[in-house]
C-alpha cells in the first residue's frame, strides 16, 4: 500500500495509506498497481541530501530538521520532493511523530535515508516509467489535499450510512410492535 503524509482534521500530522491511489499526480491509473506494493512517501530532496551529508559528518540531526525533510507545508511551491519506499526502514510506523518517538532525530534521519537507498533498488525491478517520480512541493500538496478530500467524502458517506441504519431500525422497530398488539 502507498503512504501519504497529510494533515488530519485533528492537526496531527500523520501517514496515512491510500488504498490503491498512485502517488505521482502525473500517472495515476499506471501508478495504481506500483502504489500497491511499495510503500511510498515523498520527501523534500535538498533536505535529504542535506541529511546525508550531515549523517557522513557524524554531526546532530534535529527535529526541525525532519520536519523540514517530511512535511512540505512550509516548503517553496518548487521544491523538489521525492518518493522513497518506506519498506526500506524494515518497520512500519503510523506517523512521522512516532518514528521521531521510537529512533531519535538522527534514527529517523537514518530511516528515510534507507527508505530512498531501498525506493532507488528497485528491489521489485518494476519498469521506470510506472515508478512513482519526483515532483514539486505544489503537486505534492495537491495529492494531499486531493486524498484528504476523499477520506473525507468516505467519513460523511459512513455517517450517512449509520444514520439511515438508524432510521431503518427506529421505524423496522415500531413494525413488530404494531403487528404484536394485532395478532395477541
Amino acid at each position: 500500500q502507498a503512504i501519504l503524509v497529510a494533515r488530519q482534521p485533528t492537526g496531527k500530522r500523520q501517514l496515512f495509506r491510500a488504498r490503491g491511489q498512485a502517488q505521482d499526480a502525473m500517472a495515476v491509473d499506471e501508478g495504481a498497481a506500483v502504489a500497491e506494493a511499495q510503500d511510498i512517501f515523498y520527501v523534500c530532496k535538498k533536505s535529504l541530501e542535506e541529511l546525508q551529508g550531515r549523517l557522513k559528518k557524524g554531526e546532530d540531526i534535529s527535529e526541525e530538521a525532519i520536519n523540514e525533510l517530511a512535511f512540505p507545508e512550509k516548503l517553496a511551491d518548487e521544491e523538489i520532493m521525492v518518493p522513497v519506499d518506506m519498506r526500506g526502514v524494515g518497520e512500519q510506523f503510523d506517523d512521522v511523530e512516532q518514528m521521531i518517538e521510537k529512533l531519535g532525530a538522527k534514527g529517523t534521519a537514518e530511516a528515510f535515508v534507507k527508505a530512498k537507498e531501498y525506493f532507488d533498488a528497485n528491489k521489485d525491478k518494476d519498469p521506470e516509467d510506472e515508478r512513482p517520480k519526483e515532483m514539486t512541493a505544489q503537486e505534492w500538496r495537491s495529492v494531499l489535499a486531493a486524498d484528504a478530500g476523499e477520506g473525507e467524502e468516505e467519513e460523511d458517506l459512513l455517517e450517512d450510512e449509520e444514520e439511515d441504519l438508524e432510521d431503518a431500525e427506529e421505524e423496522g422497530g415500531d413494525e413488530p410492535a404494531a403487528k404484536k398488539a394485532k395478532t395477541g
